[in-house]
């Protein structure tokens, strides 16, 4: 299966963030109660959330990007902005950052939030033809 690895400072905060979004995390449970290597299933594709020092470790010593940086956005597409702004409101009860709230856009539905660690994810909505 694809995967993308993330840094992450808090395994247990991580952790209860995307539990608490309804996402899968396979795996058997560490002692700190979080599987082991913390995996994040998303549409096919695994999230491999791993601290920062084995991150760097992983990365020959190269620092990983500040809590502030973006290297890249990770995106969900939903049918509709109801789905949107239920994955939306999950995500804020989580304790996400609000980049973006919902708002209509040229081409659809769209919102951008932040990860306990500052990952960035935008939620959409793709209108089926464009909004003018």
């Amino acid at each position: 299966m694809p995967s993308i690895a993330l840094p992450i400072t808090d395994r247990v905060s991580s952790y209860r963030f995307y539990r608490a979004l309804g996402m899968e995390t396979p795996g058997e449970p560490a002692d700190d109660g979080v599987p082991e290597p913390l995996t994040v299933r998303v549409d096919g594709l695994d999230l491999i959330l791993i601290p920062v020092d084995g991150f760097e470790f992983v990365l020959n010593g190269r620092p990983a990007a500040a809590r502030t940086s973006s290297e890249c956005i990770l995106s969900l597409s939903f049918d509709t902005s109801a789905e949107v702004d239920a994955w939306y409101s999950r995500a804020i009860n989580a304790g996400a950052e609000v980049i973006a709230t919902p708002e209509e856009q040229s081409w659809g539905y769209a919102a951008l939030v932040a990860d306990p660690d500052g990952h960035v994810w935008e939620i959409t909505a793709v209108s089926p033809q464009p909004l003018v």
